[in-house]
Formats: structure tokens, sequence, C-alpha cells
């Protein structure tokens, strides 16, 4: 959780950023770690920090209904379009994920692209996630943190709190760590870039409490 002054800093930049964001939606490498990962998405999915919709391009078919989620309503305005350009039934919430709640088991699958680099507490977040997939379905990530590069931590460590006061992301999450602590039980994951990125497909691991 953030406090309330922390929570509208962030919030301003990502309002500002939607517009780049919707220009930004298919183009680039990331457009194509888009598609290899969510070509395996199915039923009911979570998008978690949904953006400007930049995932929704990406969807096969037997995706069936999508509940997208995001604190900034200016991202959600391009997302609302995007989502009119395609065929599945798209609900949206405007919320910080991180402060409402789901029922065990809503979803089939849950998406989250580029946004535990946001969250206070991440593995707070993927413990959530775990919970909220049913049994057997996925959870998809596309997600960058420390490099297997020593140099390359280290410059991400330096550079992590400008990037944080003025993108609103850090750069320097442990991400193995934070699949380790979370519960998931991860079937396969490819690393992008010397181990900053990496395209991750898991499935709900057992349950652990919801730390508060």
């Amino acid at each position: 959780m953030r406090d309330a002054k922390e929570k509208q800093k962030r919030l301003r930049i990502f309002d500002r950023q939607a517009a780049v964001y919707d220009r930004n939606r298919d183009k680039g490498v990331l457009a194509d770690w888009r598609r290899r990962l969510l070509a395996h998405a199915r039923g009911h999915v979570l998008e978690a920090a949904v953006g400007a919709g930049a995932n929704f391009p990406c969807y096969p078919p037997e995706v069936e209904r999508v509940t997208a989620v995001d604190f900034s309503g200016e991202m959600l305005k391009y997302a609302r379009r995007a989502a009119e350009r395609r065929n599945f039934d798209c609900s949206f919430i405007e919320a910080d994920l991180e402060e409402i709640d789901f029922p065990p088991a809503s979803f089939d699958c849950i998406v989250s692209t580029l946004s535990l680099c946001t969250y206070a507490r991440p593995e707070r977040m993927l413990r959530r996630m775990n919970r909220w997939c049913r049994p057997g379905g996925q959870i998809l990530l596309l997600e960058h943190g420390l490099g297997s590069n020593p140099l390359v931590r280290l410059l991400q460590h330096a550079a992590d709190p400008v990037n944080l006061r003025m993108a609103g992301c850090r750069l320097n999450r442990d991400i193995d760590g934070l699949l380790a602590a979370s519960g998931l039980k991860v079937i396969e994951q490819d690393r992008r870039w010397l181990g900053v990125f990496r395209l991750i497909r898991a499935e709900p691991g057992p349950l652990s409490p919801d730390p508060s």
C-alpha cells in the first residue's frame, strides 16, 4: 500500500504517459514478446495494470472475456478504445489493484505485462494472483528486473531512484526472488536482454495467507 500523497504522484506520472503508451502499442520487440506470451491466454482473463490496452491485439480467439484493471483513468480511456476494436467482452475497473480483491479462483488466466515494477509490494501481488487464478489456469507475466550481468545490475541499482521519480517504475526488482516467494509454479521462463526481461508462464501453486 502507498500513502495518499505518493499514490497521487504516481497517478499523475501514468496519466501523463497514457498517450505515449497508446502510440507505441504495436511497435518494437515488446509487441512481439506480448504476442508470443499471450498466445497461451484462455477463458476469462484478469489483466493487471492494463495501461492503454497494448495487449488487446495479442489475445487469441480462446479469450472470451477480459476484466481490465488500472488506477489511471487516462490509461483506461485509451484501453477502452482499444477494446472496441476487439471481439471479446471487456469490463474495466478504475482502481489500484493493491487495494481491491477478488474471490479465490475467479479467473482462468491472469496477465501482467510490465506491472510488477510499479507495485509497492510485488510479492504480495503475485500471491494474490496465485489465489485469484483457478486451479489449472495460468498466470502470464512479461516483466523486467535485475539482469544476469553484474555490470547491468549495478547500473540498474544506480539508475533506479531517478527512474522511479520520473517514470514511476522500479528497475531493480528481484524477479527470481519474487517468484520463489509467490507460491506460483513456473512452467516456462524465457529470459531476454541479459536476463532483464522475462516471459513467464506459471500455474497456481499452494496458497499462503495474504500478508496485510
